[in-house]
């Protein structure tokens, strides 16, 4: 089993979105490198949910991989911001995987927290500039983090 951080903005789809549909399909990345990290994820990987661009960011909750190598839907609707031209339903250009919910943190960890926790090398979610919205994470730095979440 590995751990992942995954980002997604709350008024898109947040961690209560999550516990309310118990499972869904994570679509529209469009970034080669978290779309590589998706494909590399095997059923059972947990994965930290993060709240992007809201006050304060930040690890609001855990949710694991139910199914892998899932092909995103969203590059072959024209209405949607995530189509891309270039794909087809024979050679589909990007993947994903299905989530399901498992817990909501009582208390979220924010950014800054993060940031004061960890090195940069250690939580990519705390490097600067980083806008990656799937990253691993080290088993030793998941269990920390897990750690930190249950003893509020």
């Amino acid at each position: 089993m590995a751990y992942w951080l995954m980002k997604s903005e709350p008024d898109v789809y947040s961690i209560g979105d999550l516990e309310r549909d118990r499972t869904d399909i994570w679509d529209g990345v469009r970034n080669y490198q978290a779309r590589n990290f998706l494909t590399s994820m095997a059923v059972g990987d947990k994965a930290f949910f993060y709240h992007s661009n809201t006050k304060p960011p930040g690890i609001v909750g855990l949710m694991e991989v139910v199914e892998t190598n899932v092909v995103d839907p969203t590059q072959f609707d024209s209405a949607s911001k995530y189509y891309d031209p270039k794909s087809s339903k024979e050679e589909p250009r990007w993947y994903t995987v299905t989530v399901g919910y498992l817990e909501t943190f009582e208390t979220g960890m924010s950014l800054d927290q993060l940031r004061e926790t960890f090195a940069p090398d250690d939580l990519w979610v705390v490097r600067r500039g980083n806008r990656l919205s799937v990253m691993p994470v080290a088993d030793a730095i998941a269990e920390k983090l897990l750690y930190m979440a249950r003893t509020v």
